[in-house]
């Protein structure tokens, strides 16, 4: 056989040359329309469904919320498998779906299973959210936030900029589908209550934390009509500052208004974190990039 081909090719050397220009030029046009990916997607279309419950146990967590919408999730048209994690507070769902499935036509039905499982999950656990549309491979680069000097900025301004600076000019990149921010302190007000006092003007620390959450609120007070036009009333008592915080009225005494300043020491401080997750003594803020399916090239200046 291989010899009588060769015998052919000979005969009809014209032909040949002719077939080898004719594939040379059309696997040149499919080259220039071939995608390149330096991290191609080997996974099959995914969602991931992410659920908190701050404080909950894991073993709480799995039944009052993987469980529910694992069920609402099994059986959805064009899903193979679904796959669960549970951790303190946290409940991260991955639904896998056949190959060829349209990727924004998978989000549209995890999202209408979503609205069903809803109904079954108790108070105390916040409604499931769909994850960015990045594939498991669609992490591209990491970039490090730290200080030029040792001490020069705290972990929390780091962080701060990480997340109101650095963060928000990525994703407006085209492409970019997330940037999860790793490591840090998160800033935060703090309220130390002195018991003492507390027992002293008879108030319990349910009682500050409801008038805390009170004034730290907008709110709409209707409008004002005047000469043929309306003005918006509105309350802001949006908390910028300590003092603001301080001046807060948790109750009265002989008509006495009382502060949270009567009742211990307002402070900006940085936020509890889980010894799993600690990242005491890091100097470094790291954001990890992951771009969008099907985006090939991004342009970071």
């Amino acid at each position: 056989m291989i010899q009588f081909i060769i015998q052919w090719a000979l005969r009809n050397r014209l032909f040949v040359v002719f077939g080898a220009l004719l594939l040379l030029i059309w696997g040149g046009f499919e080259a220039t329309r071939t995608p390149v990916d330096v991290f191609p997607d080997l996974t099959a279309p995914t969602v991931t469904v992410v659920t908190e419950a701050k404080g909950m146990a894991p073993t709480d967590m799995e039944v009052q919320a993987t469980f529910p919408i694992e069920a609402a999730l099994n059986g959805a048209p064009g899903v193979r498998r679904v796959r669960s994690s549970t951790k303190v507070g946290l409940s991260t769902i991955t639904v896998e779906f056949a190959w060829g499935t349209d990727r924004y036509l998978a989000r549209q039905i995890v999202a209408e299973k979503l609205q069903l499982a809803k109904a079954a999950l108790p108070p105390g656990v916040d409604a499931p959210v769909m994850a960015p549309a990045a594939s498991v491979m669609g992490e591209i680069m990491f970039i490090a936030l730290s200080a030029e000097k040792p001490g020069e900025h705290s972990t929390v301004a780091l962080k701060n900029t990480a997340d109101y600076v650095v963060r928000k000019r990525l994703l407006a990149v085209p492409g970019v589908a997330e940037v999860l921010p790793i490591g840090g302190d998160l800033q935060q007000f703090q309220v130390t209550l002195q018991p003492e006092r507390l027992a002293a003007y008879g108030l319990t620390i349910d009682t500050v934390r409801q008038a805390v959450e009170g004034a730290n609120s907008t709110t709409s007070a209707g409008f004002y009509t005047e000469n043929g036009q309306e003005y918006l009333i509105q309350g802001i008592c949006r908390a910028l500052t300590i003092s603001d915080i301080e001046q807060t009225v948790v109750d009265s005494r002989n008509g006495r208004p009382i502060f949270i300043s009567d009742l211990g020491e307002v402070r900006i401080g940085e936020a509890l974190k889980r010894a799993e997750g600690s990242h005491n003594g890091e100097s470094a803020i790291i954001l990890g990039i992951q771009k969008q399916p099907g985006i090939n090239t991004l342009e970071l200046t």
